[in-house]
């Protein structure tokens, strides 16, 4: 009856400090976006030698998968799947992947928690078979707080697997970070640590991700130029319409974000590189309408670029999942 969420709503519908004026210089919008994001989102870990390590080689029949282990930051290291077709070409152009919420890297594979093939694959979610499928390299990265990256401070053995974002992402807040940020930095430690194979091509790098995987690859994509196209799905929308109208994750939220811009606005960060936003007609946490009134943002932000072609929506038929076409 006595809602607080008035004043909320209404300052959530209030123009952004930063929100792109496609009359002003692209380029001093672009550095102004990105200087506020990097500091909103606590993007200052150190690295430090990644030191990988090879757990694992398993030859497939048209690839090679190596599971490694790499270090991020002090006391922080990261696991993933790189997998290099075997198409006797010089170099490979690579689609990095991260999954949402869910059990974890396995499945941009199209495997089950335990390795076994997942039949199924529902959603469309084993994106980097996919991409496998089309000669590109893939590096699956798991994300902190998901898989086999969850926390230890959750005592629930029982839980099948599933996410522990929330201490991760409170944890970040109070020592003046984002769980995004920290996500968005490893996923540049795995750029690095995939470029450190001759076989990768530096100039070819595609991000990709659904959901969750889709929130750090929106954001991920505006601090690392050297993710050439970027293809979030289901999560590029209007704060309003999406996480600010309805329960998410805390994993999604950026302290004073929406006072600064919008989604559409840090698509500033990206342009001129291409950016193919994904989403479902259907999807009720990240709504149509809202993910359209994004896009019309970032088309008067790729026009402002000088690249009006190199921003795309792609729209599946269905909800909140991938799509594979």
């Amino acid at each position: 009856m006595y809602s607080p969420d008035g004043t909320h709503l209404a300052l959530l519908r209030q123009k952004p400090q930063l929100a792109f004026d496609e009359t002003k210089d692209f380029a001093t919008q672009q550095t102004a976006i990105r200087e506020k994001l990097i500091e909103l989102l606590g993007y200052r870990p150190q690295p430090v030698p990644l030191d990988p390590v090879v757990e694992a080689v398993t030859e497939h029949d048209t690839y090679t998968e190596r599971r490694i282990v790499f270090n991020v930051e002090k006391d922080v290291q990261a696991v993933c799947m790189l997998c290099i077709p075997k198409l006797n070409k010089e170099k490979y152009p690579l689609v990095v992947v991260v999954q949402g919420h869910g059990t974890g890297m396995h499945v941009s594979m199209g495997r089950n928690l335990d390795g076994t093939v997942n039949e199924n694959r529902e959603g469309d979610r084993d994106n980097a078979l996919q991409a496998l499928e089309r000669g590109y390299a893939a590096l699956c990265l798991e994300q902190r707080g998901m898989g086999e990256r969850r926390t230890d401070m959750v005592d629930n053995p029982n839980d099948g697997g599933y996410p522990r974002c929330h201490v991760t992402a409170m944890n970040a807040l109070l020592i003046g970070r984002t769980l995004i940020g920290e996500r968005c930095f490893d996923i540049s430690r795995a750029i690095d640590l995939a470029l450190t194979y001759p076989q990768i091509d530096p100039d070819r790098i595609l991000l990709t991700g659904n959901s969750g995987g889709g929130t750090a690859t929106f954001y991920a994509s505006c601090l690392d130029e050297r993710i050439t196209v970027s293809m979030p799905s289901c999560a590029v929308c209007t704060y309003k319409d999406s996480i600010g109208a309805m329960h998410h994750c805390v994993c999604n939220f950026i302290p004073h974000i929406a006072e600064y811009v919008d989604m559409g606005d840090l698509a500033a960060c990206i342009a001129p590189r291409p950016l193919i936003i994904v989403h479902g007609a259907k999807d009720p946490i990240f709504p149509d309408h809202g993910v359209r009134e994004t896009y019309e943002t970032v088309k008067k932000v790729y026009a402002g670029a000088g690249v009006p072609d190199n921003c795309a929506l792609a729209t599946g038929a269905g909800g909140h999942r991938y799509y594979k076409q």
